[in-house]
Parts: C-alpha cells; sequence; structure tokens
C-alpha cells in the first residue's frame, strides 16, 4: 500500500475510493504519568509519552490501511493526522485519507 500526504502519485490515474480513516485512543499508566510529571520541572523530552504517540500513529495508520484494503485500493492520498487530549494522560490519534486504485 502507498501512503502519500499529496492528492497524485506521480506518474499513476487514481479512481478515487472515499475516505478512509483509523484512530485509537491511548494512555499511560498513573506510574508512568507521575514520572513524566516531575519531568515537566526539570524540562526534556517526554519520552514515554513520545512513545505512546508514536505507538498510536501506527496503530492508527494500519487501521486506516485496513479500512483501503477492503476497498481494494492501491493507495491512499492525502494521508493526515490529528490529535487530541481526551483527559489528562490520554490521546487520541486519528489518521485519515483518500483510498484510491490506480486506472493505469
Amino acid at each position: 500500500m502507498i501512503l502519500v500526504n499529496t492528492d497524485y502519485i506521480s506518474g499513476k490515474k487514481l479512481e478515487m475510493l472515499g475516505l478512509v480513516k483509523g484512530s485509537t485512543v491511548r494512555a499511560k499508566n498513573v506510574g508512568k504519568d507521575i514520572t513524566q510529571g516531575l519531568k515537566t520541572l526539570v524540562d526534556g523530552e517526554l519520552k514515554a509519552y513520545n512513545d505512546m504517540m508514536s505507538e498510536a500513529r501506527a496503530i492508527a495508520t494500519e487501521r486506516m490501511v485496513s479500512e483501503a484494503e477492503g476497498l481494494g485500493a492501491d493507495a491512499i492520498v492525502n494521508v493526515r493526522y490529528a490529535s487530541s487530549a481526551i483527559m489528562q494522560g490520554a490521546a487520541e490519534v486519528i489518521a485519515y485519507g483518500t483510498a484510491v486504485r490506480f486506472t493505469y
């Protein structure tokens, strides 16, 4: 599956199949929340949250690709990611784009 953040793929004619998306809500445990909260006092990267968001983007992407495969897509164009805080220490990540089939 080809994923691009442009509305075209060089050298390919595309048939638009529709919007596809994937999302997940992720949270860290209370222990990680406390240690990451303390880290904000001394400055620096919040590695546990960075890891959580990377994992969430990967899961959302997998779910979006799965939905596109169900439509018979060859690629997804205009791929975008968005995130929002659900509660302290928990975030939703959504990946979305347009599923396309190559018409050659």
